[in-house]
């Protein structure tokens, strides 16, 4: 079965619409990437927003990534360890080890290595 990308943002906004967190975040991811739709930060962190906001942790993790790297939103690491932080202690393990990140570089809060290592373990664990 060949992959209709249209179709399935199709699909997604009409359930994202409707208020479902993993179409909402697929719709983000969708912008992304560009499959389906035109490739849009500002649209993908909207989505993802939605999302975030209903503790869905994978969104929380990538609008924090968004948030880091200023696509889509203004540059903000205070923000972007906010998501990260919602993400991580849902065991989110990228958003772990990210937040253990910016605790070593005290990048959005202050420098603190005992948090970025207790952060580091965290995302280790199985």
């Amino acid at each position: 079965m060949r992959q209709d990308y249209v179709e399935a943002a199709k699909w997604d906004r009409r359930a994202a619409d409707r208020g479902y967190a993993q179409a909402q975040f697929n719709l983000g991811a969708a912008y992304t990437e560009g499959q389906g739709v035109p490739q849009d930060y500002f649209e993908a962190a909207r989505w993802y927003r939605k999302a975030a906001e209903q503790r869905y942790s994978a969104a929380q993790y990538n609008l924090g990534e968004l948030y880091h790297l200023g696509k889509g939103v203004p540059q903000d690491d205070a923000e972007a360890v906010t998501w990260y932080r919602k993400a991580a202690e849902q065991g989110n393990r990228a958003a772990q080890h990210n937040l253990g990140d910016m605790y070593a570089d005290g990048r959005g809060v202050a420098p603190d290595i005992t948090e970025a290592l207790r952060w580091y373990r965290e995302s280790g664990k199985r």
